[in-house]
């Protein structure tokens, strides 16, 4: 696991040494281990290691044998020994031992379909000298980050937003368009960010840039479902297999690995197939209270038979993490658990270099309880458009709070309108109300049920159930379940591996039926019978909890005045209504209502703002690391 960045300049010029060492040096959390760099006329490549695979051999950046094909990479590839016998049957010489190396040779066997091959996670830029074309990529999930900057004179990447900003010439601009998507998603959907001029790569696609600046995305794969019809059992069978196979393909390493394991049947599931294999260590945090996940994390580990390590994680512990958290996340992502994956992630860290992990599992087999719903549904979706029409307009009559009033809404609003992803924090309205923004943009952006829209277009064809996951796998998994884990782990120079997005697993789970994800009251229906046997009965069939942290109490209390006053303070108040905040904060006190998820998407905004817009601390080598 590594950082890479790098400049390509349409001019005759080379970037500079000094300049591509700061861009290098801002993200040595990344690859604490080794730096490399490479420069020509136009074209300067950076790269910090985490040494995984091929410790010895594996500097970067890599070319083959004649250096004409340049390399940087960030991630794994996990089929990499595969490719690399297939190439060398066809006559490739290879000088290492590294996945590395196979890309490089990939590319010149297949040129840019190379990635249609590659099993893993990844971000790489490849330079072609001969045809004086840069070519980049991002791993099918995006599980690896990928941002790029570009303008008449140059291109700019890296596997952090950071690395980018300490370029020579960058301004820092919000891009007001983002901060009002963020308002909603709780953070910012592909491929814009919160700097104006700043995107990122979308998972699945590929970039080139030609040597006069032509620049050129396209997607090489969609996470698209294609249910089939097939035995119940056949399905079963097929995700035990590929989940096992999955497992031994992402514990490859040359060093000491483990696994996150939570109260779930997610990571559960990953220990035991781990478990089977070799002994492990397990590790987990909670927090104090009837949700601490650590006590049933112990129980699993024990059943298991894992070396287990917890942590609980005090509200101080919680609020001293974010100066640090902020400023590795590149963007605000409101998601508390993301500080709880931090601390997790520093407690793995004393331990072992890589860690596996159940991310993914939900988008692929449906398990967010919110997948339930057009089955709730159905009884209202059925009636007449008409009555549905009448019924939503008495329904928006009724006093908020009253017994069955959402119910009625959400049955008369179609799926198009009311499901955008798993958070859906401020409506419009409300933004119109938080926001000092002109009035007209508030009507004119491209909001994000418009964003959604892209992805409902191209599912007309299925059930309500998997058109909701295939907006969750193209905007919630990159946008919020990824970029956390990629930062909050990579913040302690630890690696974190996710068998469950797998292409060869996804293969399987995007061709099962509806009816046997979502069945017999529950989510994940399938997943959790393939799982039986392989994991403890107390466990198969909890409920989903995610990962609860008790954020809405904190606020209630005198943390909920210290948050008002560092929100105040932060200088976001020429783009947030600060009254607005404050009534916000006093309802939730007084227990009129619960505003602890807004409150909290201000307060990462306002924390941000202070680290990027205003400060941008570049913490020491002890910090990072």
């Amino acid at each position: 696991m590594c950082g890479i960045t790098g400049a390509m300049y349409f001019e005759d010029r080379e970037p500079s040494q000094a300049m591509l060492k700061a861009m290098t040096d801002v993200i040595i959390h990344r690859g604490p281990n080794d730096v490399g760099f490479w420069s020509e006329n136009r074209i300067g490549l950076g790269f910090r290691r985490l040494s995984i695979i091929d410790i010895q051999e594996g500097h970067q950046p890599m070319s083959n044998e004649d250096d004409t094909v340049w390399i940087v990479f960030n991630g794994e590839i996990y089929n990499y020994k595969y490719l690399r016998s297939t190439l060398q049957e066809r006559g490739h010489q290879f000088k290492t031992h590294s996945d590395t190396e196979v890309i490089v040779h990939m590319y010149e066997e297949y040129g840019e379909d190379c990635v249609k091959q590659l099993r893993g996670m990844f971000g790489f830029v490849i330079w072609d000298r001969r045809k004086k074309l840069l070519f980049g990529a991002r791993d099918q999930f995006g599980i690896k980050p990928f941002y790029y900057f570009k303008d008449r004179k140059r291109f700019l990447f890296g596997s952090e937003i950071k690395s980018l900003l300490a370029a020579d010439g960058m301004d820092r601009t919000i891009h007001t368009e983002s901060l009002l998507n963020y308002l909603t998603f709780q953070y910012v959907p592909e491929p814009d960010t919160m700097f104006r001029g700043i995107h990122k790569l979308p998972p699945g696609h590929s970039v080139t840039v030609s040597y006069d600046g032509d620049m050129t995305i396209r997607r090489y794969w969609d996470p698209m479902f294609e249910p089939e019809e097939r035995p119940f059992e056949d399905y079963v069978e097929q995700i035990r297999e590929g989940l096992k196979d999955s497992v031994i393909h992402h514990m490859q390493s040359d060093v000491e690995r483990g696994c996150f394991l939570s109260s779930g049947i997610d990571s559960t599931a990953i220990a035991a197939h781990m478990r089977s294999i070799e002994p492990i260590r397990t590790f987990s945090v909670g927090f104090e209270g009837p949700n601490n996940e650590t006590e049933i994390a112990r129980q699993t580990a024990s059943a298991l038979d894992t070396e287990h390590s917890a942590r609980i994680i005090t509200q101080n512990d919680f609020f001293a993490a974010l100066p640090k958290a902020v400023w590795h996340q590149d963007e605000p992502v409101a998601d508390p658990s993301a500080i709880a994956l931090y601390h997790v992630a520093q407690l793995a860290r004393e331990q072992v270099t890589v860690v596996l992990s159940g991310e993914g599992a939900d988008e692929l087999f449906g398990g967010y309880r919110i997948y339930r719903e057009p089955l709730a549904l159905q009884p209202i979706e059925r009636l007449p458009h008409a009555l549905k029409r009448l019924m939503h307009a008495v329904a928006r009559l009724m006093p908020a709070g009253l017994k069955g009033r959402n119910y009625v809404l959400r049955g008369t609003t179609p799926l198009e309108e009311r499901f955008i992803g798993n958070a859906k924090i401020f409506s419009e309205d409300m933004k119109a109300e938080l926001v000092r923004i002109d009035k007209e943009m508030l009507s004119s952006y491209k909001n994000p049920l418009q964003i959604a829209k892209q992805f409902y277009d191209k599912t007309r064809h299925l059930d309500p159930v998997t058109r909701m996951q295939y907006i969750d796998m193209n905007l919630w998994l990159p946008g919020d379940i990824l970029m956390k884990a990629d930062k909050m782990t990579m913040a302690h120079s630890l690696e974190l591996r996710v068998p469950f997005l797998d292409v060869e697993l996804y293969e399987i789970a995007r061709k099962i039926p509806a009816r046997y994800r979502i069945a017999e009251g529950t989510t994940k229906y399938i997943f959790r019978k393939a799982m039986e046997g392989l994991i403890p009965d107390f466990i198969l069939n909890r409920p989903k909890l995610g990962f609860p942290v008790p954020v809405r109490d904190w606020v209630k209390g005198n943390q909920g005045k210290v948050m008002m006053e560092q929100i105040a303070a932060s200088g976001i108040e020429d783009y947030i209504n600060l009254d607005t905040v404050r009534q916000m904060l006093a309802r939730h006190q007084n227990g009129q209502g619960d505003y602890a998820r807004r409150l909290w998407t201000v307060y990462m905004f306002a924390l941000w703002h202070v680290t990027y817009m205003e400060e941008l601390p570049r913490p020491s080598l002890a910090q990072a690391l």
